[in-house]
C-alpha cells in the first residue's frame, strides 16, 4: 500500500499536478489507506479532521491565501535580499531565450531544431571574400605589435574606407547593416590573423556611440553622427570603467551637474557641468567622439524631481575644449589603442545626452541592454578566431614536426591536448554561431551571453595554453614566424574584459538566471514588491504554488531519469546523439532542483555563497553549450568525420556537469538536505566518465591531416594565399643547390596556392608537403638502411639517392622542396642584439 501511495505521488509531481490535483489525490488517498490499515475510529476522525483541515487551507483559495500564502510572503519579504538599483537593471535587462527551457527543467528539443541554421547573406559573404580578405592579407602581426604598436595607416584607412566601422549600422545611414552572424565572422576571421585589427573592428560596433545611438538616440543624433560613423569619419570610444570603478561599474565617481552655461557663442544654456576620469578605454588615444557614463545631479532640481537622477549617457566630440585624451596603455604587447580620457567642468548642453532629457538617469538600463547583445558577439568571436588558428595549426605542426623518426602528433602525450583543442573549438563555435543567431532573432540574451563570454575567453585560454604546449620551442619564441604568442599573451585580455570571468562565473550567470530565467521566481519578487495587498496576495498566491508543483514536478523527474540514467526519456531521433538529449533533460530536471533548493535552503545568504552560485553556473552553461553544440551538428548534415569532436565535446561536458552537481551536493548546509539532494539527483551514484583514449586520438588524426572535418572545424579564418599578396615565393635554405631549390620553389608554386613566406601559409603548404612525400621518405629510410646511402645530412641524401637511381631527378626535387618547408616551419626567429633594446 505504502509503494503504490509513493507512486502515485510521484506521479503526480512527475506531470505537475496543480494544487487542485494534489487535494483531490490526498481526499482519495488518505481514507483508503486509513481503512485498509484498520486504524481506530477515534484515530480515522482524527485522520479526517486533519484532512477536513487541509482540504479548507490548501483547497479553497481564499483561505488559502489569506492564511497560508499571506504567512509566507511577510517571510519571503525578509528573507529576500536587498536588491541594488544597479543589480535590478541588470536582471530586468534583455530577454530569456533557450535558457529559459533549461532552466525549465523540460527542455523542448523540437523547438532547438526547429529554430534556423546560421546563415549570411550573398552580400555579406562577399564582404568576407574579398574585403575582410583583403583586409587579413594586409596585416602582418608582428610589424603591428613590436614595430609600430599601431597598426599601419594604410590598413587604418582601409577600414574605414570599407566600412568595418559600420556594420551594425543601417544602410540609410550609410552603414553595411549585418546581421549579427556576419558581424561575428567578420571579427573572427580578422582574429585569426591579428588581435590588434580584431579588437579595432570589433569595439565600435559593440558596446559604444553606434548601438546606443541606434536604440535610443533622438532623430537629430543619429543624423548628425550614424553616417560619419559608419564611414569613418567620426572614430568612438565608450568610457565606463575608471581607477575607482570596475567591476563595480554603478559606483562611478564620475559626475555632472544640471547648470546653465555658454556654448558655442550663446549664453544661458541648459546643460551639464561634467568632470570624469575614466581608464582602460579602447580607442580612446584617437576616439573624436567619446560616450560617457557620468552620475548626474540637479542641485538647483532645474529639471524637477530628485537631486540625484542616476547614471546618465552623453555623446562628446573630443575636440570640446576641457576634455583631455590621456597617455596610452599596453595592455600585454597587444597594440590596440586603448587608454585614459579625462575632463573637468566640461560643459555640455542636454541635446548631447544621448536620447536627450527624457533618458536622464536611464544609463545603467542602456548599457544592460546593449551589454546583453554585444557580449554575444565581439569576444566570443575574438576568442573562436584564435581557437581555430591554434587547432589548424597545431595540427599541422603536430604531423610536419618529428622526434624520435614519429610525428609528434602521434604519441599520447600530444594526442591528448589536440583532442582538448579540438572538441573545445567545435563546441565553443558552435556556441559562438547559435548565440549570434539569439540576436538575430530579435532577442537581447543577457544570461546566455555571460554564458557564452565566459566560456569562449576561457577555453580560448585552454586552447592557446595547450597549443604553445603542443609547439614547445617554436611557440615562445617571438618573432615575424610565431603565429601563437601574441594570442598566448593577450588571452587574459578578453577575460578581464566586458564583465571579469570570476565575477560572471560567481555572481552573474547563475545569480541572474536564477532570478530572470526562473519561471517563478521573478514573479515572486515582483509581488513581494507590490504595494497593493491584496494584488499581491493575488500574484504571490498563484506564483507559489506554480512553484511549489514545479519544484516537487523536478524533484520526481530528477529522481526516476536518475534511476533510469535518461533512458526512456523522449528524444530526437537518431542513434549517435539519443542519449545526450536524453542525459541533458535529465541534468536539466536536477538543475531545476537544485536550483530551487539553493534558494529555498540559503535564502539571500545565497548571494555571498559565490562557490555554489559558480557550480549551479556551470551547469547551466553546460547544458546551453550542449544544446549548442547538437544543433551544430544537425545543422551541418549530421557529418560522420565530426563524430569524434561531438562525442569528445559531449561527454566533456556531461561528465563536467556530473561534478559541478557533485560540488554543489558536497558543499550544500545541512546533511539532511546534502543527502536528500544527493538520492533524487544521483539515486545510483555519478556514473558518467570522461571521454575516452580512441576519441581524442580521432581527434587528433583528424586534425593532422587535410579533410573536410578539419575544414569545417578551422572555417572561417585566414588562410594565406599566393594571390593574396605580390611577394610570395619561398627563398631557397641557404645550404640547398641553386638550381634544386629553384626547381622545388617552381614545383612548389605549381602545386600548392599558399603564400609560403606567411607562417601559417608556409606550415599548410608543408603539411601536403609531408603527406605527400612519405613514401618517397621511407625509401630513403630504407636504403639507407640497406646500406646503400652513406650521407649523414639529409640534403646530401637525397642527391645520392638520386645519383643512384633510388629516386628520381623530380622525386628529388619534391624532397628537397619538402627539406625547405619542413625547415622554415620548424625554424625559429632570431635576432641581433640591439634590434630588442627598448626603442628599437
Amino acid at each position: 500500500m505504502l509503494a503504490a501511495v509513493l507512486v502515485v505521488f510521484m506521479m503526480l509531481a512527475f506531470f505537475r499536478a496543480s494544487v487542485t490535483g494534489w487535494v483531490l489525490a490526498i481526499m482519495v488517498i488518505v481514507p483508503v489507506v486509513a481503512i485498509q490499515s484498520r486504524i481506530p475510529d477515534t484515530a480515522l476522525q482524527a485522520v479526517y479532521s486533519v484532512l477536513f483541515l487541509f482540504i479548507l487551507l490548501f483547497g479553497v483559495p481564499l483561505l488559502r491565501r489569506n492564511i497560508i500564502s499571506s504567512t509566507i510572503l511577510k517571510i519571503f519579504r525578509n528573507i529576500l535580499p536587498q536588491i541594488s538599483a544597479t543589480e535590478q537593471e541588470a536582471i530586468n535587462a534583455g530577454t530569456v531565450w533557450w535558457d529559459g527551457d533549461l532552466f525549465s527543467g523540460r527542455p523542448d528539443w523540437r523547438k532547438l531544431l526547429a529554430f534556423p541554421k546560421p546563415s549570411l547573406s550573398a552580400a555579406e559573404q562577399a564582404f568576407l571574400d574579398n574585403e575582410v580578405k583583403q583586409l587579413c592579407a594586409m596585416l602582418d602581426d608582428w610589424d603591428i605589435t613590436h614595430r609600430r604598436a599601431d597598426l599601419p595607416p594604410e590598413v587604418w584607412q582601409f577600414i574605414k574606407d570599407k566600412g568595418f566601422f559600420g556594420m551594425i549600422i543601417p544602410k540609410r545611414y550609410g552603414g553595411l547593416e549585418f546581421s549579427a552572424q556576419a558581424h561575428s565572422a567578420v571579427v573572427c576571421k580578422i582574429a585569426s590573423r591579428s588581435g590588434t585589427a580584431a579588437v579595432t573592428v570589433m569595439v565600435p560596433n559593440s558596446l559604444g556611440p553606434a548601438e546606443l545611438l541606434l536604440r535610443y538616440g533622438t532623430d537629430e543624433q543619429k543624423e548628425k553622427y550614424l553616417h560619419r560613423l559608419a564611414t569613418g569619419h567620426e572614430v568612438p570610444c565608450f568610457a565606463l570603467t575608471g581607477p575607482f570603478a570596475g567591476s563595480d561599474a554603478g559606483a562611478i565617481p564620475d559626475y555632472g551637474e544640471v547648470c546653465y552655461g555658454k556654448f558655442e557663442g550663446r549664453q544661458n544654456v541648459l546643460g551639464v557641468r561634467l568632470t570624469w576620469e575614466k581608464r582602460y578605454i579602447t580607442l580612446a588615444p584617437v576616439a573624436t567622439l567619446l560616450g560617457l557614463a557620468f552620475k548626474l545631479y540637479d542641485p538647483g532640481q532645474i529639471l524637477g524631481g530628485e537631486v540625484n537622477r542616476g547614471i546618465t549617457l552623453a555623446l562628446i566630440p573630443t575636440c570640446l575644449r576641457g576634455v583631455q585624451t590621456g597617455r596610452r596603455h599596453f595592455p600585454l604587447n597587444s597594440a590596440f589603442l586603448n587608454g585614459t580620457t579625462q575632463g573637468e567642468g566640461v560643459f555640455i548642453p542636454m541635446d548631447f545626452i544621448i536620447g536627450g532629457t527624457p533618458y536622464v538617469g536611464q544609463g545603467w538600463h542602456m548599457l544592460m541592454e546593449c551589454l546583453a547583445a554585444g557580449r554575444s558577439i565581439s569576444l566570443p568571436a575574438s576568442s573562436v578566431g584564435g581557437m581555430k588558428l591554434a587547432a589548424r595549426t597545431s595540427g599541422a605542426y603536430s604531423r610536419v614536426r618529428k622526434q624520435f623518426h614519429l610525428p609528434i602528433g602521434k604519441f599520447e602525450g600530444i594526442e591528448e591536448p589536440l583532442a582538448r583543442i579540438g572538441a573545445y573549438t567545435y563546441m565553443i563555435d558552435a556556441a559562438r554561431q547559435f548565440t549570434a543567431l539569439a540576436v538575430d532573432l530579435g532577442e537581447k540574451p543577457s544570461v546566455i551571453s555571460a554564458i557564452v563570454k565566459y566560456h569562449a575567453t576561457e577555453r580560448g585560454r585552454s586552447v592557446i595554453n595547450d597549443a604553445m604546449d603542443v609547439h614547445g620551442g617554436k611557440g615562445i619564441c617571438l618573432g615575424p614566424d610565431n603565429y601563437l604568442g601574441r594570442a598566448y599573451q593577450q588571452a587574459p585580455i578578453g577575460i578581464t574584459v566586458e564583465g571579469a570571468n570570476i565575477l560572471t562565473r560567481s555572481m552573474i550567470i547563475f545569480g541572474q538566471g536564477a532570478i530572470r530565467c526562473h519561471p517563478y521566481v521573478l514573479k515572486e519578487i515582483a509581488a513581494a514588491h507590490e504595494p497593493d495587498r491584496k494584488r499581491a496576495l493575488h500574484q504571490f498566491d498563484d506564483a507559489l504554488f506554480g512553484h511549489i508543483g514545479f519544484a516537487l514536478s523536478n524533484a520526481a523527474r530528477s529522481f526516476v531519469f536518475g534511476l533510469a540514467n535518461g533512458r526512456g526519456i523522449p528524444a530526437p531521433p537518431g542513434g549517435e546523439t539519443r542519449r545526450y538529449y536524453q542525459q541533458l533533460t535529465r541534468f536539466s530536471s536536477a538543475f531545476a532542483l537544485g536550483a530551487d533548493a539553493a534558494m529555498a535552503v540559503l535564502g539571500g545568504s545565497l548571494k555571498r555563497r559565490e562557490k555554489i552560485s559558480a557550480r549551479l553556473g556551470d551547469v547551466l552553461s553546460m547544458l546551453y553549450l550542449c544544446s549548442a553544440t547538437l544543433k551544430r551538428f544537425e545543422d551541418d548534415g549530421r557529418p560522420a568525420e565530426d563524430l569524434p569532436l561531438l562525442h569528445w565535446a559531449m561527454q566533456d561536458a556531461l561528465y563536467k556537469t556530473q561534478q559541478a552537481f557533485d560540488g554543489v551536493i558536497q558543499n550544500f548546509p545541512g546533511t539532511l538536505a546534502r543527502r536528500m539532494l544527493s538520492a533524487l539527483i544521483f539515486p545510483l551514484g555519478m556514473r558518467l566518465s570522461p571521454p575516452a583514449d580512441h576519441l581524442g586520438h580521432q581527434i587528433a588524426t583528424l586534425m593532422m591531416q587535410p579533410g573536410a572535418a578539419r575544414d569545417r572545424l578551422t572555417a572561417g579564418i585566414y588562410l594565406p594565399k599566393v594571390h593574396d599578396k605580390t611577394h610570395h615565393a619561398l627563398s631557397p635554405h641557404p645550404n640547398l643547390p641553386p638550381q634544386a631549390g629553384e626547381g622545388a620553389n617552381e614545383s612548389l608554386r605549381e602545386s600548392c596556392d599558399y603564400d609560403e613566406q606567411d607562417a601559417t601559409g608556409a606550415l599548410e603548404a608543408a603539411l601536403a608537403s609531408t603527406l605527400a612525400c612519405e613514401p618517397l621518405q621511407a625509401v630513403l629510410e630504407e636504403a639507407r638502411q640497406a646500406g646503400k646511402l652513406s650521407a649523414l645530412d639529409e640534403l646530401p641524401r637525397i642527391a645520392e639517392a638520386r645519383d643512384q637511381g633510388i629516386i628520381s631527378a623530380e622525386q628529388a626535387l619534391q624532397l628537397e622542396r619538402d627539406y625547405v618547408l619542413r625547415r622554415k616551419v620548424i625554424m625559429v626567429d632570431d635576432f641581433a642584439a640591439d634590434e630588442l633594446r627598448a626603442g628599437k
